[in-house]
């Protein structure tokens, strides 16, 4: 089987572990029998060593040549250079980065794909931190800095580090079905996907809480998807009031509780669809969403297709 080419474009000023992290999470993306899926490759303009903000250099083995022979080509984040500082980039890297087959950035490599054209009139993310920067530069790119990552299709952008990890397991995902994710996230020893956006990391003073927090209460949520969860069952089960659960649930996770518990009906449905031949309504039981018909709105508008269009483009594999 013909391994998908990832090609990884290494710019002077790369973060390290940004760089690092598609050659870890895809090279751990295997068949049941052990078989690699992914071939990564990394390259620079005229194949030139290039520095990162860790005080060393890497050489790559391609130059940029070898992205007329990816299947994905990816950016990591970069801490300084003219995308950063004007939203420039080299005529050459920037008609390299075009009409390629799917674009990843991680991190501030949002800026290259900004720079280069790719995300005009398109959402995207970056790291929440430099999304001023990126907003005053890209006005005509629909930035959204509080998710984890978007998915655009032919063009995806994910947050800080982390976040790249959870973008890559995406697509991961998306190309082979969630078996061979969940697989490749405990290879890496990860979560198959983590709760909520960028909200809950971004820097702001919060209140001092004598209590626990809320992760037994989420796990509870879980653990019973299929039943009816209001706010009062809820802040019932974290023997809060339902004004100072929601509070912190949000300040917790970035998100409310009921968007929280639909995205997670909607993961186990997915799931569901994935790996079993239970028929539509049952998934819909299980998942928490009561009908075939609350089950086909939920997944629309997560995912864009309907049970069974999901069930068989992710189940070919």
């Amino acid at each position: 089987m013909r391994r998908h080419r990832i090609a990884v474009v290494a710019l002077n000023h790369f973060a390290p572990l940004d760089f690092g992290i598609p050659g870890q999470v895809f090279w751990a993306a295997e068949t049941p029998g052990g078989e690699k899926l992914y071939e990564v490759v990394t390259c620079s303009e005229g194949r030139r060593p290039v520095r990162c903000s860790a005080g060393y250099s890497v050489q790559p083995d391609h130059d940029l040549d070898v992205l007329d022979t990816a299947d994905t080509v990816l950016v990591p984040g970069i801490h300084a250079g003219r995308a950063l500082k004007d939203g420039t980039l080299s005529a050459g890297l920037r008609a390299a980065l075009r009409d390629r087959p799917r674009v990843m950035s991680i991190c501030t490599g949002a800026f290259v794909l900004a720079a280069a054209g790719l995300l005009d009139g398109r959402p995207a993310t970056t790291h929440w931190r430099e999304a001023p920067r990126f907003a005053e530069l890209f006005p005509q790119v629909k930035l959204d800095p509080d998710v984890l990552f978007v998915d655009d299709g032919d063009v995806l952008t994910s947050a800080g580090v982390a976040a790249g990890m959870d973008l890559c397991l995406h697509v991961i995902r998306r190309d082979h079905g969630s078996e061979v994710a969940n697989r490749t996230a405990r290879r890496c020893v990860m979560p198959p996907w983590r709760e909520g956006g960028q909200a809950q990391y971004v820097e702001r003073p919060l209140p001092h809480e004598p209590a626990g927090g809320l992760g037994p209460t989420r796990e509870w949520m879980l653990a019973h998807l299929d039943r009816p969860l209001d706010l009062n069952a809820l802040a019932g089960h974290a023997r809060m009031s339902v004004r100072t659960f929601t509070r912190r649930f949000r300040e917790e996770t970035g998100v409310s509780p009921a968007r929280w518990l639909a995205a997670q009906r909607v993961q186990h449905a997915r799931h569901l669809l994935e790996t079993t031949d239970l028929g539509v309504e049952e998934v819909a039981r299980r998942a928490g969403f009561g009908t075939a018909v609350s089950l086909r709105q939920h997944l629309h508008a997560a995912v864009g297709v309907a049970p069974l269009a999901y069930r068989h483009t992710f189940r070919r594999v």
